[in-house]
């Protein structure tokens, strides 16, 4: 009951938070428009000045994940409203670039007003063939220093987040070698409390050794800078057979939960690993029985309430065999438990990335389906909250 009361008394203080219902849809990547059959893959973040980044892959010759894939950028100026035409921010050549995992950086003091790094896979070979080792995934970082109008500073990063990879023609006898990469895909994210304040930290997986029945060769990690993308290192990595796509947020207390895709399906439930020293290594894991999913990527954040305290929103289609039912929860105690949920749509819908807008709104930038384009949806608590006076 108390933390009922404590959301009924936050429920007037702001346009997020009023007794009235917002929500509203928008298209943002149309299958077949702007020179790409398909895009996939959403990632989005809030810039320094209040605009909105959506990324996503654009996939040149249809929904394949592997082939022509280019990543590619949308700006908002209005809260979602509207979208600029469509930007490409990286481009390799035939081959593949996708996994975006942008962050904002508002704690370099030689970047006052902010500055953007965008992390991203490239890959020249199918998912299966480089998980035998036929094929290398590397991993790549490019920076902004004008809210995303352009992009400079790129760095293969590989040797320092993937340095277990398969080179081309290198034996793969190694236990150890890691073969497939992947960020997130969805926001990076920047620690805001204690001693680790300021890291970038980009939740990441690979697949490890050779290839395994219900993909048990996956396993998640991260990786992390404290010099503002000059250096990277390693996390740990979480020792869960068929952990696979993640996304991170910052608790309260410091801690960085790690929420994970299940790959081989056998659990039908989201993976859990929590870190207490800023992502370098792994506390405890767990299975969350109240977040179903039908292996696939799910997004996470922070959504800060007026009196300063802080809920956490979930977003992924909530089924435990199909891709639909795309779903938002909420949780009030740290994501021990999601007591308040509402379906955004209960049709075909796959991967998402949540944003908090700067007035205050929640978005979410998500799939129609794996082939059905990528739209922006925006609303707020009460909308969440369905109406319910509290």
């Amino acid at each position: 009951m108390k933390i009922l009361a404590f959301i009924f008394l936050i429920l007037e203080s702001s346009l997020v938070f009023s007794q009235s219902q917002i929500f509203s849809e928008t298209p943002v990547f149309v299958n077949g428009e702007e020179g790409y059959e398909c895009f996939r893959i959403p990632a989005i973040i809030r810039n320094a000045n209040g605009s909105l980044l959506a990324f996503s892959e654009g996939r040149t010759h249809g929904c394949d994940d592997f082939g022509n894939l280019d990543i590619v950028m949308k700006i908002s100026t209005d809260s979602g409203s509207t979208w600029s035409s469509l930007q490409i921010v990286v481009d390799n050549d035939e081959f593949q670039a996708g996994n975006p995992a942008p962050v904002l950086d508002m704690l370099d003091p030689n970047y006052p007003d902010g500055r953007i790094l965008l992390m991203y896979n490239t890959g020249n070979n199918h998912e299966s063939e480089v998980r035998k080792g036929n094929g290398v995934r590397e991993v790549w970082v490019i920076y902004s220093e004008d809210h995303g109008k352009t992009w400079t500073g790129k760095t293969n990063i590989s040797d320092q987040v993937h340095p277990f990879r398969i080179l081309e023609n290198e034996a793969i006898d190694s236990p150890k070698s890691w073969r497939s990469y992947a960020n997130s895909p969805g926001h990076a994210i920047q620690l805001n409390h204690g001693e680790h304040q300021g890291r970038i930290y980009v939740p990441a997986n690979h697949s490890e050794g050779e290839p395994q029945n219900k993909f048990n060769d996956y396993k998640a990690h991260g990786y992390f800078s404290d010099d503002h993308g000059k250096t990277w290192k390693l996390s740990d990595v979480i020792n869960i057979p068929s952990s696979n796509e993640s996304i991170a947020v910052e608790l309260r207390s410091g801690v960085i939960m790690q929420n994970i895709r299940e790959q081989s399906g056998m659990h039908k439930r989201r993976l859990v690993a929590l870190s207490s020293d800023g992502g370098i290594s792994w506390d405890s894991t767990y299975f969350d029985n109240e977040l179903i999913d039908p292996v696939c990527q799910a997004s996470i954040i922070n959504l800060l309430l007026p009196d300063g305290e802080e809920a956490i929103l979930f977003s992924n289609p909530a089924s435990e065999n199909e891709r639909i039912n795309m779903t938002i929860r909420m949780s009030m105690d740290d994501g021990r438990t999601w007591p308040i949920s509402r379906t955004l749509n209960e049709k075909k819908a796959a991967y998402s990335d949540l944003v908090i807008q700067k007035n205050g709104m929640i978005g979410l930038l998500y799939e129609r389906g794996n082939d059905g384009g990528i739209h922006y949806a925006k609303f707020n608590l009460d909308w969440i909250l369905n109406g319910s006076k509290l």
